[in-house]
Formats: C-alpha cells, structure tokens, sequence
C-alpha cells in the first residue's frame, strides 16, 4: 500500500504551504483519544460540581430556619472555623453562585470539544468499534494517507 509515498523519505506526499498534511494513524487515533478524554474529564468535573451545588442548596435551606445568632462550623481551607449562621449563609450563597457560573463555562467548554470531536471524526474518517458495519472484519487501526474524503478510515476501539 504504497500508493501515497514519495521516493526520498517514507512520509505522506501530502504538503500544503511547506508543511506535511497528514499525520500517522497512530498519531490520529492518539490525538482523538486524547480529545475524547479532555472531554471525559470535563464532564466528571461538571458532575462533581453539580454534586456541590446540591449540598450547598441543602445546606442552605436548612440554615434558612435557623436562628441567625446561632454558631455554627464551616471548613475553610482545611481548617474549621466558627462562624454565627448570619455569616455562613450569604457566603454559602455566594459560592453556590461561583459554582454555578463554572459549570456554565464547563458545559460550553464541553459542547465546543463535542463540535471539535466531530469535526475531527468527520476530517479522518475516524469510526468507533461498534458504529456502522462498514468496516467488517477490522480491527486495527488503518488510515487513508492524509486524511482525504473517502477511502480507508480509522477505527477506534
């Protein structure tokens, strides 16, 4: 399958503007594991933070038919401090808020490496193990040379 190499060095003939075009299969499917994992993360962080925003609500409400004059404990940085609940309350809210606006900045940080994921996918031709039966019987990663429409694609387990 040497359709694509030159006669003076193994790599893709592929050249736009004095740089090399196509990278590696391996180089792909890295890159999108890569990609697909960022986003992985992202969403784990997402969730964890929407865990907090739930005990900082729970917190909140209980507080809330507190008398504002009594003491009550908050963990700041490692260490326990004592606080009356009239303090607590507008800090716990304040937080929440700060929470809230990360996992807005999140969830668009995760929808912009969706688009990018897709862009990728659809730029090498990469499939999932499992989507589509077009590539029966492979099991390795192939890849098409450059990264062209059409042809040979990759497949990622």
């Amino acid at each position: 399958m040497a359709a694509n190499s030159s006669n003076t060095v193994s790599k893709p003939s592929n050249i736009i503007g004095g740089k090399q075009s196509g990278p590696s299969a391996e180089q792909v499917v890295a890159a999108f594991q890569r990609m697909r994992s960022e986003q992985r993360s992202m969403a784990s962080k997402a969730a964890e933070l929407e865990m907090e925003i739930n005990e900082h609500s729970l917190v909140i409400e209980t507080l809330k038919d507190v008398d504002p004059t009594r003491k009550c404990f908050r963990l700041v940085g490692g260490v326990l401090v004592e606080r009356t609940v009239k303090e607590v309350l507008p800090a716990l809210g304040s937080n929440k808020e700060q929470i809230s606006k990360i996992v807005e900045s999140l969830n668009t940080q995760m929808q912009t490496k969706g688009r990018e994921l897709t862009e990728y996918r659809e730029k090498y031709n990469i499939r999932l193990v499992g989507e589509g039966e077009e590539g029966q019987g492979k099991s390795a990663a192939t890849s098409n040379g450059g990264g062209s429409k059409g042809g040979a694609g990759i497949l990622v387990s």
